[in-house]
């Protein structure tokens, strides 16, 4: 059994643990709700640019745009993962990359992989991808601007013919417990149906044709940028967690660790009487 000293010096050490993890927990929770607030309203911007382009789409069929064509061969494939630039948030990344990994294996052509967040570059280097992308140390409060190039360099290897298709890998928020991770299509688009029902039109200026060039950009960039926002609440959603846990946990150790102090210290004692006894007796 380690000495009461020892053990003295284990509960401080766990003692000064737990009040960093219980800092950071508040610290996360308080980043958690202001993410939480961005996601709700980038997901009503999201839907609003979604709901026009199927609209445009829908009222003008005859042109195909390059984003929407589902290509006959696909030999190369780019996959965007979405992860976070730091630890200490339980299983979100490791579950992310799960999936993404899962999404490379099922692929049967070559695979490009553009990584947001410094975990996804970790990992990926580590298995040996092909890493063409990189968008690192996103603030807590994303802007387009973080992740524009990298979605850029995906759009115009797909216009380029380099890349076939495209996919998006990210944790989607769904509550303070529950973070999904996700992935989907990216190029070519996944538009739902539209809301034209033959009867009306947008007015465009110049025409329908540019209108759509140009909010097709957008609505791609909309959809990584939203998946960025998603993970972001993931990310102070699961630290929340994560570091609530620990702090837990630290208040059970030194509960557990207080009991062995009290049992060392109580058989020091012990044996501290029985010399004294022994030598009184050993006197007498």
């Amino acid at each position: 059994m380690a000495s009461a000293k020892e053990i003295r010096t284990q509960i401080k050490a766990i003692q000064n643990t737990g009040k960093i993890t219980k800092a950071m927990e508040m610290v996360a929770a308080s980043k958690m709700r202001k993410a939480q607030d961005r996601v709700v309203a980038a997901r009503a911007y999201a839907e609003g640019v979604r709901r026009v382009v199927a609209n445009i789409v829908s009222a003008h069929n005859e042109y195909q745009h390059p984003f929407l064509v589902q290509r006959e061969e696909v030999k190369k494939v780019g996959v965007i993962v979405v992860t976070t630039d730091k630890g200490l948030c339980g299983g979100l990344n490791t579950n992310a990359l799960k999936e993404a990994l899962g999404l490379m294996k099922e692929q049967t052509a070559d695979i490009e992989v553009f990584t947001i967040g410094k975990r996804a570059g970790m990992f990926m280097r580590r298995v040996g991808a092909s890493i063409n992308g990189v968008a690192e140390d996103i603030s807590d409060t994303p802007e387009l601007a973080d992740i524009l190039g990298l979605v850029t360099l995906a759009i115009e290897k797909y216009e380029a013919g380099e890349l076939d298709a495209v996919h998006l890998v990210y944790s989607e928020f769904v509550n303070t417990m529950t973070q999904t991770p996700t992935s989907m299509p990216l190029l070519p688009c996944p538009i739902p149906e539209g809301e034209h029902n033959g009867y009306w039109d947008y007015l465009y200026e110049p025409e329908a044709k540019d209108v759509l060039e140009g909010i097709l950009r957008r609505y791609v960039e909309s959809l990584v940028y939203h998946a960025v926002l998603e993970n972001k609440a993931c990310e102070q959603s699961a630290r929340m967690v994560a570091m609530k846990a620990a702090t837990d946990n630290a208040k059970d150790i030194v509960k557990d660790l207080s009991i062995t102090y009290n049992k060392a210290r109580q058989a020091a004692i012990t044996q501290e009487l029985a010399e004294i006894c022994a030598g009184a007796a050993a006197a007498g």
